[in-house]
């Protein structure tokens, strides 16, 4: 009798083949390497694209988001809402300018089923005021729901479940 490794008592995603995992772990991560030079880049209105119509984007503390609270710092319900939060940042906000620099790493197929991939990776997002030293923005964690898109995935839901309760200054852009 064969016994379980660690992954497959805790990852359902296990159950799936090899070659599907590793296609869908190669996607993940064309994802992520995508969505961060896009955002890192400044290009706030090409990150609505990342997104089905109908998603769900939430950038909560993880005290909240383990006590199952829904209060936030920004939720966008439908692609609508993320359009007019990219417009506001490209062309209404006034703000110090600034780089962002993400890196996204330890990401991790949890499952797929009825045509939706759950996934999660951690994330540290560094900012630089063009006249300050670079400073830590956010450390936290993403839980996603994509969906196959051609090629490629799009994000239905994405949760951006930060460590810390004290949030330097404001949130500018997306994490």
């Amino acid at each position: 009798m064969e016994r379980a490794t660690p992954t497959q008592m805790t990852n359902p995603a296990s159950t799936l083949s090899l070659a599907r995992r590793q296609e869908l772990y190669i996607l993940l991560n064309e994802f992520h390497c995508d969505y961060a030079q896009t955002l890192d880049r400044g290009d706030v209105e090409a990150w609505v694209h990342f997104f089905t119509d109908d998603a769900v984007y939430r950038v909560i503390a993880r005290d909240n988001a383990e006590a199952g609270l829904p209060l936030g710092l920004m939720l966008c319900d439908g692609k609508g809402m993320l359009k007019d939060r990219a417009y506001a940042i490209q062309h209404t906000e006034m703000y110090a300018p600034r780089y962002v620099h993400h890196q996204v790493s330890l990401v991790r197929l949890l499952d797929e089923a009825d045509g939706l991939i759950t996934a999660e990776a951690s994330y540290v997002v560094h900012e630089t005021l063009v006249d300050r030293p670079t400073h830590l923005l956010q450390v936290g964690r993403y839980k996603d729901v994509f969906v196959q898109h051609g090629d490629g995935l799009l994000l239905k839901s994405r949760d951006c479940i930060f460590d810390s309760v004290v949030v330097p200054n404001c949130v500018v852009y997306p994490v």
